[in-house]
């Protein structure tokens, strides 16, 4: 708090002050008090304003300045109210009383939106698990008649699963941790299980896979990273190019204090502008605009378990050549203790 700043808050007070020593004088001079007691009289009542003063800047200052300080070195600054003392003035102590009811204020509104979060989460993990029932049937019936259905019939029931996949992992992403158990998986395992998982839609498209270096364990949760390739590899089945055969190469390299496991295609690519966003929620660009109907949250999910996971993502691409993208695992040997 400045005294510049102060003294202008205070600036009615002191006018009625100007003005009631005005009167004093008038009455003063009116009753012909004698000069050195109107001197005397006039020194005690500046004395005192000036103590008065004085003594309340000092006090509200204090105050005032912790709490300007702490909040500014607060993140969560409706904590601000537990890094101050009650002061001992009393608009001070109204404005410590209004941050506590505000803060509890806020904190019953959090919980409440947070329960409400919950049950809306649990109902749609319980939707999902529900409707994968009748998708299963769908599918086994699709198999069962396939000479009359098709394989376009079968691809499509696989879209809708996947897309109820996809519902399930986003719902969970922002309680991953309660969900995951990090291990020794192997790449080669977690590679083939996403290519059978979605081998009808790569011999739909015509495309083959290329691996190279997958005999290699990285410390992750298997399930969570089968998802994380299954977007991947819808992606790059959905931006396939009509001038080349498709093909996917997965290669893994490992280096001293990581492995990073590389998953290309010579799609379509990105356009450089796009680029930079992929990972944004509910980020199309130009190739789901005109390619595909695309809903910009499968590589946002990716994003937000990798971070969870405490691995690292990176996307890179030539439009109209390549999209490739990253995935760095750390090494931890403390994981690989016999226990």
């Amino acid at each position: 708090m400045k005294i510049t700043d102060y003294l202008k808050d205070r600036l009615w007070f002191f006018l009625i002050a100007a003005l009631s020593l005005g009167l004093m004088l008038l009455f003063l001079f009116a009753y012909r008090v004698s000069g050195q007691l109107i001197i005397f009289m006039n020194s005690i009542f500046l004395l005192f304003i000036i103590i008065e003063e004085t003594v309340g800047f000092l006090r509200k200052r204090e105050f005032y300045t912790e709490l300007k300080h702490n909040l500014e070195g607060l993140d969560k600054k409706y904590l601000i109210h537990e890094m101050i003392e009650r002061p001992d003035f009393y608009d001070g102590q109204v404005t410590y009383d209004a941050l506590c009811d505000a803060n509890k204020s806020m904190c019953e509104n959090v919980a409440e939106y947070k329960r409400s979060s919950a049950d809306f989460r649990d109902f749609i993990e319980l939707w999902v698990h529900e409707v994968k029932l009748p998708v299963a049937s769908l599918q086994l019936m699709a198999h069962n008649h396939s000479d009359e259905l098709g394989e376009k019939f079968n691809e499509q029931l696989k879209r809708i699963d996947g897309y109820t996949d996809q519902v399930l992992y986003y719902a969970r992403s922002e309680n991953a941790e309660k969900d995951y158990i990090i291990k020794e998986t192997s790449l080669k395992r977690a590679v083939s299980n996403v290519a059978l998982k979605n081998r009808e839609s790569l011999q739909l498209c015509g495309a083959c896979i290329e691996t190279e270096g997958l005999d290699i364990t990285v410390l992750t949760d298997g399930k969570w990273l089968e998802f994380i390739l299954g977007q991947f590899m819808a992606n790059s089945i959905k931006y396939i190019s009509a001038d080349r055969e498709p093909v996917i190469k997965i290669s893994a390299e490992e280096l001293p204090d990581r492995i990073l496991l590389h998953f290309r295609d010579n799609g379509i690519g990105i356009p450089e502008s796009d680029l930079a966003r992929v990972f944004d929620k509910s980020f199309t660009g130009e190739n789901g605009r005109s390619y595909a109907k695309s809903t910009g949250m499968g590589l946002y999910i990716v994003k937000s378990l990798c971070d969870r996971l405490g691995h690292i993502v990176t996307a890179a691409s030539e439009q109209g050549s390549f999209t490739e993208f990253t995935l760095a695992f750390a090494k931890n040997e403390y994981y690989k203790l016999d226990r």
